[in-house]
């Protein structure tokens, strides 16, 4: 998968392989043994420290607890024939 989607990007763009990523459209890109992972902690840092709240409490659940969620909550539908034509643009 990763060899079809670097062809498509390289037909579409000018680029060149630097090896692994590590920083990619403002996500920091971690990739190990067990698995790739994604996380925008610098991006996060940076906001803290604009509105100067480095010292704030941090939470592990930064969602209210014990709130239903539901399939249905009235908002305006997705189109999700967006997603799947981008999806098959990356042959999944």
């Amino acid at each position: 998968m990763y060899e079809t989607f670097k062809k498509v990007m390289a037909q579409e763009f000018e680029m060149s392989d630097m090896g692994l990523m590590s920083y990619y459209l403002g996500l920091e890109v971690k990739q190990r043994n067990d698995g790739i992972f994604i996380s925008q902690e610098a991006y996060a840092r940076e906001t803290l420290k604009k509105f100067k709240m480095m010292e704030c409490n941090s939470v592990n659940t930064p969602i209210e607890c014990g709130v239903k969620l539901s399939k249905d909550d009235g908002a305006r539908k997705i189109d999700s024939l967006h997603f799947e034509v981008l999806l098959g643009v990356y042959g999944t």
